[in-house]
């Protein structure tokens, strides 16, 4: 017989008194005296399995691999597990095979293997993934980028795959390179993504491309940036606008978070659309969670001639609060203390009271005149509490989305039950780094609004670019932009981020040459698979989604990666390794 002739869910009544062979893992064992019942896990579910040769289970542990033949019967009545899709079956075990027997001592249960240490989990994967949480997760993975591929498939799009070893590009992140051992000195590199690769083809006169690609960079990790490596739904059509492109993602978010949404409500087609500007001050962030119901009002002006010494010549931002001022005395101390933690100087606040006016410290500072205004600006009811930001430019904005988001956390104003998607557009072409210096805010290959027009004639900080992103519940899902097409305007944008025309040419060389053989239009973006998986699955760790990440240190504990080469791989690939000086 072979190793099995059924899974184990796939027993019924039907397989009564029937002679079957399962295989799998021993989840369980329960010694009764002589009769031991097993239950026999595999991918697909559980049976449990009865053994009345006490030799055959002699030295059997738990998770080694075994197989079994013996005969389908009815269990006892008071034996049925209805938890179980066989619960109301057993197989009694004429024959048992030991398979691959389980030697060592497991490092943690299998089921609670979620509740370990990471490192340990990570050490031990092959383990974690036997738990039935984990290896959902990558079950459900797998399904959701097998329906991706079908709706990009079904929506004309071809799928095409791209390089992995390329050229180092100044495309935003850290690079991982590869030394090549047949061009002594040079060095490949991992894509950041396939950026170039896709707009070749757009010139190469293909006019839809997908994939599932592989981007690597070498940045730290967050809960949802997982180190190294991730994948994403990567697309670009030709002759294609901002719309068409905000068309397809619209119909390919919606139906993948519809189908593996369990149900909750999804933002039906079309996606609010925010300006990044509007973005930041309403939200405080350009990732903006639009379950949360609370918005930020510049209040700079309003304060502009108001005689308070905090506020004066400081922008100011105000979050009002529908019935906050119910909240206990250590309640509000607890938002200080948040506010402290992450380096604001404080936080202010008025309460509302039933007569209309105000309670607190900073009531004292505002005439009538002005506390008419502020009822008209929030439309305040009894007990809403106003609550104030005040900062440096720089800082302004993300202090008040921190406080936002910690505002309905603490008061359960979240709706966990939606995936609420949104457009940030209209984001600025260029920016200051901390050194003054002119950069480019995300992709350097977007098209500037206004295009070449823009570039002469515009204050760099004003030129706006059409890039966008989509945002779903606070967690950025991709970018994309419409792209640039024109090699003047390339060189020329590059130009004002301080690259010649010459860097152009040799970093990107094929695109820039491309370009000048005739180059339709063409725009697209990238959602990432990884991210919304974690979504979908309401996983908080992004690592929980993928079979076998790194951990937050970009480590793989699993094969130990990066390990150290041999000199003779070293001497192969042209490398000498500058070794720190030894301690004195």
């Amino acid at each position: 017989m072979a190793y099995r002739t059924h899974n184990c869910n796939e027993l019924t009544f039907e397989n009564l008194n029937e002679k079957v062979a399962l295989a799998g893992w021993v989840d369980t064992i329960r010694d009764h005296g002589g009769v031991a019942f097993i239950d026999l896990r595999d991918q697909y579910g559980i049976t449990q399995v009865v053994v009345n040769d006490g030799d055959l289970i002699n030295h059997l542990k738990k998770e080694s691999v075994i197989s079994v033949e013996g005969t389908v019967v009815k269990r006892d009545e008071e034996t049925v597990n209805k938890k179980l899709a066989t619960g109301e079956l057993e197989v009694k075990v004429d024959k048992l095979t030991m398979l691959g027997a389980c030697t060592e001592n497991l490092p943690f249960e299998i089921s609670e293997s979620k509740d370990t240490r990471e490192d340990v989990r990570l050490t031990y994967r092959f383990l974690d993934l036997r738990n039935k949480e984990v290896h959902d997760n990558i079950m459900f993975r797998s399904n959701v980028i097998a329906f991706l591929r079908q709706k990009m498939t079904e929506m004309g799009f071809t799928e095409i795959t791209t390089p992995i070893l390329t050229c180092s590009s100044p495309e935003g992140a850290r690079d991982y390179i590869i030394p090549s051992r047949k061009h002594e000195g040079k060095f490949y590199a991992l894509p950041q993504a396939p950026q170039q690769f896709k707009q070749l083809l757009m010139v190469s006169g293909f006019d839809k491309y997908f994939q599932i690609a592989p981007c690597f960079r070498d940045e730290d990790a967050r809960a949802d940036r997982s180190p190294g490596e991730f994948y994403q739904l990567d697309f670009e059509m030709a002759f294609a606008t901002q719309e068409d492109v905000f068309a397809v993602a619209e119909e390919v978010l919606y139906d993948t978070f519809t189908k593996f949404g369990g149900g909750k409500k999804v933002s039906p087609a079309p996606f609010v659309r925010i300006p990044y500007k509007e973005s930041m001050i309403k939200y405080g962030t350009d990732k903006p969670d639009l379950r949360n119901p609370l918005e930020i009002v510049d209040l700079t002006e309003f304060f502009s001639d108001v005689e308070f010494k905090a506020f004066k010549g400081r922008p100011v931002r105000g979050i009002n609060v529908p019935n906050c001022a119910k909240q206990s005395k250590g309640w509000f101390e607890k938002m200080l203390k948040f506010a402290l933690e992450i380096g604001m100087k404080g936080l202010g606040y008025i309460e509302v009271l039933e007569d209309g006016s105000y309670k607190g410290p900073i009531d004292k500072f505002l005439p009538d005149d002005k506390k008419q205004e502020l009822r008209e600006i929030f439309d305040f009811k009894t007990d809403d509490t106003l609550f104030f930001i005040c900062d440096t430019p720089k800082h302004v904005n993300d202090f008040a989305g921190q406080i936002r988001t910690e505002l309905a956390n603490r008061l359960d104003l979240i709706d966990k039950d939606s995936f609420e998607l949104c457009y940030i557009t209209d984001f600025p072409m260029f920016e200051n780094d901390e050194n003054g210096k002119l950069v480019f805010t995300h992709n350097p290959f977007s098209m500037p609004q206004g295009e070449m027009d823009a570039l002469l004639n515009e204050d760099p900080l004003t030129i706006k670019a059409y890039q966008y992103d989509i945002v779903c519940n606070g967690v950025e899902l991709s970018s994309g932009a419409v792209r640039n097409h024109r090699p003047d305007v390339m060189v020329k944008a590059f130009e004002m981020a301080g690259y010649s025309e010459e860097t152009v040419r040799e970093k990107f060389g094929a695109l820039f040459n491309a370009f000048h053989y005739g180059a339709p239009p063409h725009a697209g973006m990238a959602p990432g698979v990884d991210r919304m998986i974690m979504l979908l699955r309401d996983e908080e760790n992004i690592r929980e989604v993928i079979a076998f990440p790194m951990n937050s240190n970009a480590q793989d504990m699993l094969l130990g990666a990066p390990n150290t080469v041999t000199e003779m791989q070293l001497r192969e690939t042209h490398i000498k390794l500058r070794r720190p000086a030894p301690e004195k």
